[in-house]
């Protein structure tokens, strides 16, 4: 295809029906344990060295945003449940796409993870920078933990918070895993051991707009592209999906089928408007040759007309005829009708 399906998407209104819908069904996808569990351990530090399965067994289930919650109960009381809203009295309320926690450690290790789908990471089409809105997810991610993960000053109980997002507009040679963390630096004198400084990390994972090239180096990219990349078909998809090791179960197959079906709505959907666009164009384009056409039969009737005038050396009638617009139709139907008449009589 000429279009990468990213570009369909953003050719469709997004309050396009369709699109609504395959960007909800398409994060459904995402929050399958087993994609989620390889998005871990290929881009954190602290899950690279555990199998797959030991990191799904220690997972809470994800909340996706298309689950609403009431205002206000995200951060009252204690709460074991990972909502996909963050509601900070006075700081507003904002809606992740994907949130869960994960556990590591024979003594488990609370993390809590976010996964965003970001369509683009232009900041003329976002109207800021990508990595401002990441510090600003994390920071989040933080501060409504008070009340929830710990109370009062214990900061101690702070979990460690990662927010990972899978950004889909880059180059054909830019694909690529970035992480941002804290860094710590002396100024001046002995270095200090601060050993929490890992506790925030945000990453950001390039998937390649373009779904006609080579497969991406990185086994993450390339399972990321196949299934949200590519405009493949379902039966496609699903073999892919099981040579990556993942196993279609009936809710994968049908959070799958539905993403794939949607996809091709959204095909159908862009080429619809192409042909009516096309359409659009072409009485636009009609309208003004025949415009162009008219102005120079115009031009050619007044010319035939000039020209009879004086060869006729009727020279008021031709100045009279410049200025008054009535007159010169008059002349010219007199025109027309007498040279009607000679075309009859030959």
């Amino acid at each position: 295809m000429g279009n990468s399906l990213l570009d369909i998407i953003e050719m469709i209104a997004k309050n396009d029906e369709y699109a609504v819908r395959y960007d909800a069904s398409m994060k459904e996808v995402l929050a399958n344990k087993q994609i989620l569990a390889r998005i871990l351990k290929y881009t954190l530090e602290e899950f690279s060295e555990i199998d797959i399965e030991t990191i799904i067994n220690n997972m809470d289930e994800p909340e996706i945003s298309s689950i609403r919650m009431e205002p206000g109960l995200t951060n009252t009381g204690k709460v074991k449940k990972t909502s996909e809203e963050d509601n900070v009295l006075g700081e507003g309320k904002i809606y992740y796409d994907i949130r869960f926690s994960a556990y590591i450690g024979k003594q488990p290790i609370k993390i809590l993870i976010n996964i965003e789908a970001q369509k683009s990471t232009d900041k003329h089409k976002l109207g800021y920078q990508l990595d401002n809105r990441i510090l600003y997810y994390l920071g989040r991610m933080i501060s409504a933990q008070k009340e929830v993960e710990f109370v009062n000053s214990d900061y101690d109980n702070l979990k460690a918070v990662r927010s990972i997002w899978i950004c889909m507009d880059t180059a054909d040679d830019e694909d690529s895993i970035n992480r941002i963390h804290f860094v710590q630096d002396t100024i001046y004198g002995k270095e200090m051991k601060l050993a929490n400084l890992d506790k925030v990390q945000g990453v950001i994972i390039r998937l390649r707009k373009n779904s006609n090239l080579k497969e991406s180096e990185n086994k993450l990219i390339a399972m990321l592209e196949d299934l949200i990349m590519r405009d493949d078909s379902f039966s496609i998809k699903k073999k892919k999906l099981s040579e990556y090791g993942i196993v279609v179960d009936l809710e994968t197959e049908r959070r799958l089928n539905t993403m794939c079906n949607l996809s091709e709505a959204l095909i159908e959907r862009s080429l619809e408007q192409g042909l009516e666009q096309g359409r659009e164009q072409g009485r636009e384009i009609g309208l003004k040759q025949g415009q162009e056409i008219g102005l120079e039969q115009g031009k050619n009737v007044i010319n035939s007309l000039n020209l009879l005038l004086i060869n006729q050396n009727r020279f008021e009638d031709l100045k009279r005829a410049v200025s008054d617009k009535e007159y010169q139709s008059k002349l010219i139907k007199e025109l027309l009708e007498n040279d009607t008449e000679n075309n009859s009589k030959q």
